[in-house]
């Protein structure tokens, strides 16, 4: 496995966000709020930007600037229940990476409410799956039962467990527990995603100086272990941290 990069950034706190998007519109979660659009004429729409329009453009644009190669996609194949995906978050395009290895499963991310808040930016994302995670607790019961029934349906849901991006970190950060409780309260396995970085070679080590990328799947990981949900989630989150490390 290719060593992350060195950063002197990656100390940022964990729970500051380092993009200048204005963040300047109001957007409420309550109990009515619709995670998932189930409309046809939405799901149109959001199938012809996710397939037609943004996975060819993201493609070639993540090949131009990233050099992105992707590994492990054959641990995808055997997968024939619902999954909760993770993994770190160092990229700003690191989610549309995901959505380029998983293209053959319906996959859903989770994102801050904050980027919600976002002029237009808002809308894409909503199209493009995106899920906002509510900072209100009595919002959460409904954001984790919109989440339990994608996983019921044999979708992926994508979680940062880093929480926040500090591009090109070169190291796993501490990871908070909601993926992974998710994950042994409804019986899925966890897939561990690890995005790497790697020199540039030939011509492209002479046109730029940030390095190129690599993301890689690993299988997806189970708990057998014969305990309650609580420590099946801590033993999910240690087996996912110490598969970033092999």
């Amino acid at each position: 496995m290719n060593e992350l990069v060195n950063n002197k950034e990656a100390k940022l706190n964990e729970n500051e966000s380092i993009d200048k998007f204005k963040r300047n519109l109001k957007f409420d979660i309550d109990e009515t709020y619709e995670y998932v659009n189930k409309g046809k004429i939405f799901s149109l729409i959001s199938n012809l930007l996710y397939y037609g329009i943004a996975f060819p453009i993201l493609k070639l644009l993540t090949k131009i600037i990233y050099d992105l190669k992707i590994e492990g996609k054959e641990n995808l194949k055997e997968l024939k229940t619902g999954a909760i995906s993770v993994s770190n978050h160092v990229l700003f395009l690191d989610c549309a990476m995901i959505g380029l290895a998983t293209i053959s499963k319906k996959i859903y991310y989770t994102t801050t409410e904050e980027n919600f808040k976002i002029p237009f930016i808002r809308k894409l994302i909503k199209l493009l799956r995106a899920i906002p995670i509510p900072k209100s607790i009595k919002n959460k019961e409904h954001f984790i039962n919109e989440v339990e029934n994608l996983l019921k349906t044999n979708k992926i849901v994508h979680f940062y467990p880093e929480a926040t991006l500090v591009p090109y970190c070169n190291e796993i950060r501490n990871f908070k527990n909601g993926a992974f409780e998710l994950a042994a309260k409804n019986q899925v396995p966890i897939i561990p995603m690890l995005f790497t970085f790697r020199e540039p070679k030939g011509i492209r080590k002479l046109l730029k100086r940030k390095q190129d990328v690599t993301l890689t799947i690993f299988k997806p990981i189970e708990c057998k272990e014969d305990v309650d949900t609580k420590n099946k989630a801590k033993i999910l989150k240690q087996l996912t941290f110490l598969k970033f490390y092999m």
